[in-house]
């Protein structure tokens, strides 16, 4: 969330991006709740400091029975004053929360995912001289996906991966984690790309797949809450994304400047309920309940996050042009990069068997809006600082191998094996 004393510095500001981001804070609640919550500490404060010299002159002899009086109403009063900053407290906290991050200056301002950017345009969409098939499709002829029992089993939008498709994920996530964690190949790729950062390599992280209402909620990924699954009788939550147990990770931690950034790759499988979504690609595993997908986290200084989010665009770039796939970049305009974020770019890969380009990958730019509610910071020559977080798709499994399956088929159903995946498939040309 937002500092309160820059929304008083900046209300102008806060107020437009409340604006472009189509959110329903207030900033008068707010104000107001704060003005109030303020008012009442100082009170309490005053009562406390009289409470206290009370107390000292109490000590030895026999008390004043005005004192003693004046010391139960104060106690009386305290009370009072306590548990309304307690309300006070709580709906400050709420109506602050609703205040949305601040977009980056060159996020385009828009009120529909429509209006989001093209930035770049690479490679030639895929053509073949056959009619291509959609991944679905190709899966059914070569038994690598099987909605149809999954469905027996638990139910629409779950599918069993089969056979050779496995093989592919597991080559796939081989070789993500052996890129990331090569400072050799984080130095090629920025330089590849001109972005200036530590070649820090990444930590591979196998995280826990439930998060604590809590922290689920102070890495403001808890919402729309009809879009997660929760377990019922406990405060917790299957998670939607690798970095939503990743950002959490370090709540209430102090890193050493010198230890930042801190840069994590995790795998997890992860549940969403695609409220909302019923009848939007049904045919295939675009949309699906549960999905396995290896995602980026770092943690750095503020004065270093900026290049850290251009570094994991680059990156997925970087992943995607190894896979010799066909992809454009877009930048997402003030609606659709969200309430926590102050930046966010797609990429979108080329599937022929649908004829467009479909989102395979999301870098986040969250700046302090995160770490704030997490109480995530770090030590400096200046002081204490609250670190900045960046997200960013390494790889959602099943969007991929999606677009090698379709961009990558044979008029026979087969699926020609990328030539970067090859040494983890054991040398495997077609699949």
């Amino acid at each position: 969330m937002l500092d309160i004393n820059f929304i008083r510095k900046n209300r102008d500001l806060v107020e437009a991006a409340i604006k472009n981001k189509a959110c329903k804070a207030d900033l008068d609640v707010v104000l107001k709740l704060d003005d109030g919550r303020r008012e009442l500490g100082q009170k309490i404060d005053e009562l406390r400091r009289e409470r206290n010299e009370i107390a000292g002159k109490m000590k030895g002899g026999k008390p004043e029975p005005t004192l003693v009086d004046r010391g139960k109403q104060i106690k009386v009063e305290l009370m009072r004053y306590e548990e309304d900053l307690e309300g006070i407290e709580r709906d400050y906290l709420r109506e602050l929360k609703l205040v949305p991050n601040i977009p980056w200056l060159d996020v385009p301002v828009g009120l529909s995912e429509d209006e989001n950017v093209v930035a770049e345009v690479v490679g030639e969409p895929t053509k073949f001289d056959f009619e291509p098939k959609n991944h679905y499709e190709i899966g059914q002829i070569r038994g690598w996906i099987d909605k149809e029992r999954a469905a027996k089993v638990a139910g629409a939008r779950f599918a069993y991966i089969k056979g050779e498709m496995v093989k592919l994920q597991l080559a796939i996530m081989t070789f993500v984690i052996d890129s990331l964690t090569d400072e050799n190949v984080l130095k090629e790729i920025g330089e590849r790309f001109g972005v200036k950062v530590s070649t820090k390599p990444f930590v591979p992280v196998l995280p826990p797949y439930m998060i604590k209402t809590e922290l689920y909620d102070a890495m403001d990924r808890l919402e729309p809450r009809e879009d997660r699954y929760k377990i019922e009788g406990d405060e917790l939550w299957l998670q939607g994304s690798a970095e939503h147990v990743l950002g959490s990770m370090h709540a209430d931690e102090i890193f050493k400047e010198e230890d930042l950034p801190v840069r994590y790759v995790g795998y997890a499988t992860s549940f969403r309920q695609e409220a909302g979504t019923y009848g939007k690609d049904m045919e295939g595993i675009i949309r699906m309940h549960q999905f396995d997908k290896l995602e980026m986290e770092s943690f750095a200084a503020a004065d270093e996050s900026f290049n850290e989010h251009l570094f994991f665009v680059a990156i997925q770039r970087w992943l995607v042009e190894k896979l010799e796939l066909p992809y454009r970049v877009l930048q997402k305009c003030t609606f659709d990069i969200g309430k926590p974020n102050a930046r966010g770019i797609d990429i979108e890969v080329w599937l022929p068997g649908q004829g467009k380009y479909r989102e395979t990958h999301t870098a986040d730019y969250m700046t302090d809006y995160q770490a704030r509610r997490l109480n995530t910071r770090v030590k400096r020559e200046g002081g204490m600082e609250f670190v900045h977080t960046n997200d960013a798709t390494a790889f959602a499994l099943g969007r991929i191998m999606v677009a090698i399956i379709e961009n990558y088929q044979t008029e026979e159903a087969s699926v020609r094996v990328p030539e970067v995946l090859k040494k983890y498939l054991g040398g495997k040309e077609v699949l």
